[in-house]
């Protein structure tokens, strides 16, 4: 039997089939009736989706207006030191986001009004990926309708529900006679309980964020790490050699991610977060008790975590959680372009390996993806920019396609240097350095 949609009795003010501009107040009522905790309304010529217009344009031209819609997840499930207990809400409240998406979008059907959901995060554009994967960014367009600010975990926070929320967008073929305005404060106080549970050092004191980190432990059970999972079995000669790669428990949770959805192994940064009007009092009323009964559970898990060698999240784990047990695994990031290449360097830098360096490199890249970058490594940063700027320490010439090749680990340095298709100018160890920046 097929499954009926619920019936939505939208206010009468809300506009029909070509009339140019909708009610705000109207549309904020309909789209709160079918589910959504909140929303706001954002035009396509918002600055906030200056990095996203040519990709949501290229899926729905007609867009004129992004509706972000939030809903609420329950915040002691999120809490919870077992992690399925807090998977199931995400997975549940994120099918919620996307029901109500499309029950927004059935709405204007109806009416004549063209619109298109977008997923709330998967299934994504894989073809692309890891440029990108995405269609539009909830949290930059969740901040420009007013829904709330990134916090320093990088996660939106909402003004009263704080991390526990979800998002997602609804590309509109029709104006709004309002649109939202982005909040003038942000939630976030920096009490710093992200920094102190995450348990790979992803989130740092100074507010810097280690993406790789994060994505190559929370993220395992998703994109990459599944690839490099798969790695990992076809070239195991037998099932000992396998067992001796990969834990018994690990085949097993890669299953029951194909089978029931993968899993987060973290999130910590959202369970422990305070920040939001519905939620802060009760930390500012008892701060011991939340360290007690919310921190420090997760902090003491006896849990497997995801690093890559010799990267600064294994530093960390070995330093910080002893008690956890560390998993050597590959990076999850993979580049399939030059501007993937040097934009991937931006989230896998490893700035603990990049203390005592000061370096300029100037890269030449040939062939089908000719292009020119310096990548700057000082003192701890990395700054990546178009054309050769400044005096560089070394000099780097290659075949596009033979520097994927050799960063994706399928040609040796030497066959590059051997064939011609690598050229070095300049002290050639800088090379060896570099690559401890970002190991894999």
């Amino acid at each position: 039997m097929a499954r009926s949609e619920p019936a939505i009795t939208a206010p009468p003010s809300l506009g029909a089939a070509g009339q140019e501009t909708l009610s705000a107040s109207a549309l904020r009522d309909l789209v709160m009736e079918m589910g959504a905790d909140d929303c706001g309304f954002v035009d396509i010529d918002d600055p906030c989706v200056d990095v996203d217009r040519e990709y949501i344009l290229r899926c729905f031209p007609n867009t004129k207006t992004l509706i972000s819609l939030v809903c609420r997840m329950h915040v002691e499930p999120v809490r919870s030191p077992n992690r399925t207990v807090a998977n199931l809400e995400f997975h549940q409240a994120g099918h919620e986001v996307d029901e109500v998406a499309r029950k927004v979008v059935r709405y204007f059907e109806d009416s004549g009004i063209k619109a298109i959901n977008t997923p709330m995060a998967f299934p994504m554009e894989m073809e692309h990926f890891p440029d990108r994967g995405w269609i539009v960014s909830h949290k930059l367009i969740a901040e420009g309708a007013g829904m709330g600010k990134r916090g320093l975990h990088r996660s939106l926070i909402h003004h009263r529900f704080g991390s526990f929320v979800l998002l997602g967008t609804v590309l509109l073929d029709a104006r709004v006679d309002t649109l939202s305005k982005a909040l003038d404060f942000n939630p976030c106080f920096e009490c710093k309980l992200c920094v102190a549970a995450c348990p790979v050092g992803a989130i740092k004191p100074d507010g810097y964020f280690d993406f790789a980190s994060c994505y190559n432990h929370n993220y395992q059970q998703f994109m990459g790490g599944f690839v490099n999972w798969i790695d990992s079995v076809t070239e195991s000669r037998s099932v000992k050699a396998s067992r001796q790669k990969t834990s018994f428990s690990d085949h097993v949770v890669r299953w029951q991610s194909l089978a029931h959805g993968p899993s987060y192994n973290a999130a910590y940064c959202l369970s422990v977060c305070p920040a939001g009007s519905n939620i802060v009092d009760t930390y500012l009323a008892d701060k011991k008790a939340h360290l007690d009964q919310i921190v420090r559970p997760l902090q003491q898990n006896t849990e497997q975590v995801y690093v890559v060698k010799d990267s600064d999240a294994e530093a960390h784990v070995k330093k910080r959680f002893p008690h956890k047990q560390v998993r050597l695994v590959k990076s999850g990031f993979i580049s399939t372009s030059i501007r993937g290449f040097l934009f991937g360097i931006t989230l896998a830098f490893q700035g603990g390996k990049a203390k005592s360096m000061r370096a300029i490199y100037h890269f030449t890249f040939t062939g089908k993806e000719p292009k020119q970058a310096t990548i700057k490594i000082w003192e701890g940063k990395l700054s990546v920019n178009e054309g050769h700027v400044g005096k560089a320490n070394l000099k780097v010439t290659t075949d596009a396609n033979a520097w994927l090749g050799f960063v994706n680990k399928d040609i040796s340095l030497i066959r590059l240097l051997m064939t011609r298709k690598l050229r070095l100018q300049g002290n050639p160890r800088l090379l060896a350095e570099f690559g401890k920046c970002f190991p894999s």
